[in-house]
């Protein structure tokens, strides 16, 4: 299992609940149908709402990847990346193509993230994300970041000028 950046595992979890969101419950095939075709035309024509989730929406159901070790790679690296890399690791047919190309030329960096994404959401048992939990980032802390209250604590005189009763 690679470990892939943190934004993309997110974005990956954020399309697998955009997709459950559309679909319903009990699911509803043509609902998600008709969101996919208007997100697919409106890319392919230039436009479309410039965010990676919902590109690799458009996307998820038509793109075929051709490099999957590539693309684990080039998942490690939000931000920088080469584009150009990631587009020759994956392709769509069809009506998708115009979508795709669009895509590609008009938001590249956008393109390449929604293409990971859209990866990452397929297969999800290749790859691993940090463990961020608050059980894991607490598991060698010992609380306290090494403050003693004995060595460092308050006097006797500087508590009392706070007590309220007054002694």
């Amino acid at each position: 299992m690679r470990k892939v950046h943190p934004e993309f595992a997110y974005q990956s979890r954020e399309l697998g609940g955009q997709i459950d969101g559309i679909l319903g419950d009990p699911p509803n095939r043509k609902n998600y149908d008709m969101m996919v075709g208007a997100l697919v035309g409106e890319y392919a024509s230039g436009g479309g709402i410039e965010d990676v989730n919902m590109m690799s929406f458009a996307l998820v159901d038509h793109i075929t990847f051709s490099n999957p070790k590539g693309l684990l790679v080039e998942a490690g690296d939000y931000e920088g990346g080469s584009p150009e890399k990631v587009f020759a690791m994956a392709a769509c047919e069809g009506e998708a193509e115009a979508m795709y190309s669009a895509m590609t030329d008009n938001h590249p960096e956008l393109a390449r993230q929604a293409i990971i994404t859209a990866f990452l959401f397929k297969h999800p048992r290749l790859w691993d994300e940090d463990d961020e939990s608050l059980e894991q980032l607490s598991r060698d802390d010992d609380g306290d970041d090494g403050y003693d209250d004995e060595e460092d604590g308050v006097s006797d005189d500087f508590a009392q000028m706070f007590d309220k009763e007054g002694d």
